[in-house]
């Protein structure tokens, strides 16, 4: 197949669902979870884009293993990244001429990148958009709400910390200004599961995502362990869900994904007409 088939002349986005995976501060697994959500419903046939909208840390290359990834244009549109042959994948990480390359940038640059990201680009009909969000409530965060429109639904991670769940809370007040339904809370490494006993330690303190939930109104979706086989399978670009699905935190993250994705129903695949043109991993 070659690319001389006409694209379509806008970028407009065809969406089931549009979830922003957030977090109020950074080193909580945002990322990885967005990455993981993503590959899960791919698994399950949905037709699933997955937008890196980190600016200044774009961590979705690396996680799935695209670090040498470049996208690919044409008719002015560009064609997201392939991951596993059906996953769109566009993260400004696969702009830059190396992983360490620093992003400095006003908000008005950030808006023109996302708006491009989501106006100009070969989508197509989506059940899914998930939106790697970077930390806090920003400038990115209006953006995106902003070039998304109305539908939104957020996803926020936290971790047991207080400190973290005080930065979550922010996320969530935002979110109610911003008219975003907060459709879940994951708490991520939440006690670390020994590989060789199978018993639980809290390796910071219990129960905060629970204790979160409940005085936010906001549903906990699942509490996921700390495992070090994230951390390899991150390293080598195979999200945890793709590569030990067995595995503990595999299994909580995959029964937080059933919770949050009950109500949608995945279409039969559509085949891309423009399959070969996509750089894919």
């Amino acid at each position: 197949m070659t690319c001389d088939q006409r694209l379509p002349q806008d970028g407009h986005i065809t969406v089931g669902r549009r979830i922003l995976v957030m977090s109020g501060k950074g080193g909580v697994g945002k990322s990885s979870i967005a990455a993981n959500l993503a590959v899960w419903l791919t698994l399950q046939d949905y037709n699933v884009g997955l937008l890196d909208i980190d600016i200044h840390g774009p961590s979705i290359p690396r996680l799935l293993g695209m670090d040498d990834v470049k996208l690919s244009q044409y008719d002015g549109l560009a064609l997201p990244a392939l991951f596993m042959g059906r996953l769109k994948v566009v993260s400004i990480g696969f702009m830059l001429s190396a992983p360490d390359t620093p992003v400095i940038w006003r908000g008005p640059a950030k808006h023109g990148v996302i708006e491009q990201f989501v106006r100009h680009v070969h989508w197509s009909a989506l059940d899914y958009l998930i939106v790697d969000c970077p930390p806090g409530t920003g400038d990115e965060m209006l953006s995106v709400a902003q070039v998304l429109g109305g539908g939104c639904e957020a996803l926020v991670v936290t971790t047991p910390q207080e400190v973290a769940l005080l930065d979550v809370k922010k996320c969530i007040a935002f979110c109610r200004r911003m008219a975003i339904p907060v459709r879940g809370i994951v708490e991520n490494m939440s006690g670390f599961v020994c590989p060789h006993c199978g018993r639980t330690t809290d390796i910071f303190s219990h129960g905060g995502g629970e204790a979160l939930a409940t005085e936010t109104g906001a549903p906990l979706l699942g509490c996921i362990p700390l495992d070090p086989q994230v951390a390899v399978c991150s390293d080598a670009g195979r999200p945890v869900v793709l590569s030990a699905p067995d595995s503990p935190t595999a299994q909580a993250l995959m029964h937080a994904f059933r919770t949050l994705s009950v109500g949608t129903h995945p279409k039969k695949p559509q085949g891309d007409p423009y399959e070969d043109c996509h750089p894919t991993v």
